[in-house]
């Protein structure tokens, strides 16, 4: 990892850490902004720590990009959770042969880079 990158992971860590201080659920109420803040940092250092032992300059760049995603769009809605993935059409094939490979080909896809890593969590 060069050194600009390092700190570009650095400062997007600390910016995670800034957002929970001033968090403020949509709903107002107290214990559910207490939720979303504990979901916020428990997701962050569950990607940071599981995307720790990257070395390939791309890869890196790709989760990168996901973190800033998922701050940006957490911040516009107000919603630390993420956004739901809508089937491609035709998304419910058979569950055999080539339209069932043609539709797993098409949802991975089809998925937005702000959830790359939500199912390996």
């Amino acid at each position: 990892m060069t050194t600009s990158t390092r700190r570009t992971v650095l400062s997007l860590y600390m910016r995670v850490f800034r957002i929970v201080r001033t968090w403020q659920a949509q709903s107002g109420v107290t214990s559910d902004t207490e939720t979303e803040r504990k979901y916020i940092l428990q997701e962050a250092r569950t990607l940071f720590r599981q995307n720790q032992q990257l070395t390939d300059q791309e890869s890196i760049k790709r989760c990168i990009e996901e973190c800033e995603a998922r701050i940006e769009i957490g911040l516009h809605y107000r919603n630390p959770y993420p956004r739901a993935t809508y089937l491609p059409p035709l998304g419910l094939a058979t569950q055999k042969g080539r339209k069932l490979r043609a539709q797993q080909r098409l949802r991975k896809q089809a998925k937005p880079i702000y959830l790359q890593s939500h199912d390996e969590t």
